[in-house]
């Protein structure tokens, strides 16, 4: 019965992202394609095999169930142009399966407001340029809840259904849609086989003219290159090296590649790096961590090239896996 399970969670996936996946030049809502999660973004963003505990929400929520007991994540990430993404999330483990939600506030700033008929010159001399004195403001938000299973002591899926909203002030657009991921463990060693299917849902209409969502399908693969537990090349008790990689199919680019590493010293302090391949403007990334007992405190840094500014991912959390 499990087994016919695994083949129909993974037929399914297979299936959506055949059904949803028509390349397009334009895609909607752009802020689903930004992580909130410094390790996934210093990782560059090769979440798909190595997400684990609360932050999976924001990565394959397939590994939300290696949350033991209660777990939160809390982040700040200062996007380009002043944008400010705040988010929080919250998931119980309870064994073979676990629940999680999350919420994600986007803020865009404010624009102001001109009018024509304030366009001139003021009592003092002073050139209006048609400010009313009025403004805009913009935002977006993601709010989720999540679900995972360990259906075999090697295979577990994870599935999120999440409310998506973005206010431009004048028009409101607001829908529903899914994320789903599968993770495998291979037996061999400590590599691990992932996917997922995230941003799964109906388009987004603008007036006149609909957009489908930034769905991004992601193939992981992971090992732990030195550790404790049955690495790939070296045995330490002290040190690990973790090692993960995705195949990345956006909806509206070419293929992606995502890689990175990580190196952990005592499960206490975390070094880690990542590269993201065929993108127009990320490229090099990297971060740490700090834990302490189950507070773990985690920096990422994204480099944009040469005309963007870099951004810097901050997040606290309870962690227990």
């Amino acid at each position: 019965m499990k087994k016919m399970t695994t083949v129909c969670l993974l037929s399914l996936l297979m299936v959506m992202n055949a059904l949803g996946f028509e390349k397009v030049g334009v895609t909607s809502f752009q802020f689903l394609k930004i992580s909130p999660d410094p390790t996934v973004t210093a990782l560059g963003g090769a979440f798909a095999a190595s997400s684990r505990g609360t932050e999976s929400l924001y990565g394959n929520p397939a590994a939300l169930v290696h949350q033991r007991g209660f777990g939160t994540f809390i982040s700040q990430t200062d996007y380009v142009f002043d944008t400010q993404h705040v988010t929080a999330a919250a998931s119980w483990g309870f064994g073979d399966w676990a629940v999680g939600v999350y919420g994600m506030s986007i803020d865009y700033g404010s624009i102001p407001e001109t009018d024509i008929s304030h366009l001139g010159y003021l009592d003092d001399g002073t050139f209006n340029p048609g400010l009313t004195g009025n403004s805009f403001t913009l935002g977006a938000t993601d709010i989720g809840l999540g679900f995972s299973q360990q259906l075999t002591d090697k295979f577990s899926y994870g599935l999120i259904g999440k409310w998506l909203s973005e206010d431009f002030s004048v028009m409101k657009t607001e829908l529903f849609a899914w994320d789903i991921g599968v993770l495998y463990n291979s037996g061999f060693r400590t590599i691990a086989l992932a996917a997922t299917l995230r941003n799964f849902g109906p388009q987004v209409k603008y007036i006149d003219q609909a957009y489908p969502l930034p769905q991004t399908m992601n193939i992981g693969v992971s090992a732990v290159l030195l550790g404790d537990r049955d690495p790939l090349l070296m045995q330490s008790s002290i040190h690990k090296l973790l090692l993960t990689t995705d195949m990345v199919q956006p909806r509206d680019y070419a293929q992606q590649y995502n890689i990175g590493t990580e190196y952990s010293f005592r499960d206490m302090v975390f070094v880690r790096g990542g590269y993201r391949l065929n993108y127009d403007t990320e490229g090099l990334n990297f971060g740490l961590g700090f834990k302490l007992k189950n507070v773990a405190l985690n920096y990422g840094y994204s480099d944009y090239g040469e005309n963007l500014p870099a951004v810097h991912r901050f997040s606290i959390g309870f962690i227990n896996i």
